[in-house]
């Protein structure tokens, strides 16, 4: 597994990180407790050392997880968690957003909790959880994070963009204006933007990317069909059916990449994302212990040719010659 230093946060990361939020929710299936233990372990022993977690996944059952994992043991790993949603707030329907708080009272009782679920004294990189362009301007939000550091509770601090793919306006304004230690986002090679904007405005200051979703939900493990179908309690379930056709048309024309370089499908679209300048990890979702493999094994990969990189720019920048099922007659 290689090692990548992650902006200015003074921390080494793997390239391919894990991506906790599946061990939280049910949004992609119930993972139960000794699973997701043994999940994690297989991770550790597959060279993994970034585990990145949020409050608010199923409601600090994550952070639990990564603490009973590797209690004792955190010196071994990096621990990359966020706040910003209310946890209260269980006036909600479905995937709706719960209502945020950026208060510094609230920050720190956010923390509080994440330090005792984590089973530590210092969290490695607390990331702000999908703000928005009202917590990009308040200055009383980094004032906090840069006091936390000052106290030793917190390493260094970043921020996640989300839920959803976008805020392209908001991560280039939190780049320029807060200078974070990274930026997280959704990035795949199906959903290069706004990522490329992005990931170019933080290698233009110096901060690590990490990125999420870099299989397109699924997609780009070539594991779906036309027949395919998500249970109800699946977030894929409440996506238009045209994202599967669409994509499903495009992986067809990626068969170039395991044929020629003997890797898996999901591996090369690992591997394309690693090869990003600037680029610091991505986190696949696992959920068995032969994707943790296959997907970690994408690192010692060796890097896609300047060929095959151009042959994927050109399908990009004409939708791989597919007509969206939106617009399709």
């Amino acid at each position: 597994m290689n090692h990548r230093e992650l902006g200015s946060a003074g921390v080494a990361v793997s390239a391919i990180g894990f991506g906790a939020w599946t061990i939280g929710d049910d949004w992609w299936g119930h993972i139960p407790d000794d699973d997701a233990l043994r999940l994690l372990a297989a991770a550790r022993d597959a060279g993994i050392t970034l585990f990145d977690t949020a409050a608010g996944y199923g409601n600090g059952r994550s952070e639990r997880l990564l603490g009973e994992a590797f209690a004792g043991a955190h010196a071994e790993v990096v621990f990359a968690t966020k706040f910003g949603y209310d946890l209260a707030d269980t006036n909600r329907d479905g995937h709706r957003e719960r209502r945020q708080a950026w208060d510094p009272p609230s920050i720190r009782a956010s923390l509080v909790e994440s330090l005792r679920r984590l089973r530590t004294d210092v969290i490695d990189l607390l990331q702000l959880h999908n703000p928005k362009m009202d917590a990009v301007r308040r200055d009383d939000i980094y004032a906090t994070l840069e006091d936390l550091k000052a106290e030793g509770k917190i390493r260094a601090w970043g921020a996640a963009l989300g839920p959803r793919i976008g805020w392209r306006d908001e991560g280039i304004a939190l780049l320029r204006a807060r200078r974070p230690a990274s930026l997280h986002m959704i990035y795949n090679l199906l959903e290069q933007d706004p990522g490329r904007d992005l990931l170019e405005a933080a290698r233009t200051v110096g901060a690590g990317v990490l990125v999420r979703v870099p299989l397109s939900s699924g997609v780009l493990t070539g594991a779906y069909s036309h027949e395919t179908t998500f249970p109800a309690g699946d977030h894929r379930s409440h996506r238009p059916r045209g994202w599967l056709e669409d994509g499903l048309a495009k992986i067809e024309k990626l068969a170039f990449l395991p044929a020629e370089t003997g890797l898996t499908l999901a591996q090369a679209s690992l591997r394309y994302l690693l090869d990003q300048p600037g680029l610091t990890s991505v986190l696949p979702t696992f959920r068995t212990g032969a994707e943790i493999r296959e997907y970690a094994a994408a690192a010692a990969a060796p890097p896609l040719t300047a060929d095959q990189h151009g042959r994927i720019a050109a399908l990009y920048a004409t939708n791989f010659g597919v007509t969206p099922a939106s617009a399709a007659t």
